[in-house]
């Protein structure tokens, strides 16, 4: 996937929860210790530093460290931080399957940002498959991470988990949403 632009919030007083900005920093650590220091270095060059779990920190400052992430690390890079972000963000109790844990993206996404910032929508298909329309702010390649560390992390140990954007038009090609069909 190629950015066709810089990430832009659709609030510009929007705000990200400080463990969501925090599960960047750990997602890029378990990539690589380098990852993880350049994570850091980063974030507090576009204005965010001293990270408290329960702050909030402005969702642009955010969104223009993610960019200089990508810049620096790949998009590979970016995808694998996001399947680690369903271990380290604030979800919302009783989750314990795919279905309800892709469900519950939408809660998290909701109890970790404040203002505009768009949304996440899943419709189950089958007992292994749903469609999510992802419309927020943030890269297809994060949103990819996030949705198959979430189904990896409520599947079985030896489920196979799939994510494969199905969208006419791709939010990274002009469009205004992402549809992602999950397998597992």
């Amino acid at each position: 996937m190629t950015r066709v632009d810089r990430l832009e919030a659709f609030d510009t007083r929007a705000d990200a929860k400080g463990q969501t900005i925090m599960s960047i920093v750990a997602g890029a650590g378990e990539v690589s210790a380098v990852f993880e220091q350049k994570a850091e270095e980063i974030l507090a060059d576009n204005g965010i530093e001293q990270l408290g779990p329960e702050e909030w920190y402005s969702l642009r400052d955010y969104l223009s460290a993610l960019d200089d992430i990508d810049d620096e690390v790949g998009t590979e890079t970016i995808t694998a931080i996001g399947e680690h972000i369903p271990e380290q963000a604030e979800w919302p109790p009783g989750v314990d399957s795919v279905s309800e844990g892709l469900e519950s993206i939408a809660g998290a996404y909701d109890m970790n940002h404040q203002g505009d910032v768009g949304y996440y929508e899943v419709e189950s298909v089958d007992d292994s498959t749903a469609r999510m329309e992802c419309h927020n702010p943030y890269s297809c390649a994060l949103d990819i991470g996030i949705i198959r560390g979430t189904a990896e992390k409520f599947s079985s140990p030896v489920a196979i988990v799939e994510v494969e954007e199905v969208s006419t038009r791709c939010r990274e090609d002009g469009g205004d949403t992402c549809t992602y069909r999950v397998t597992w």
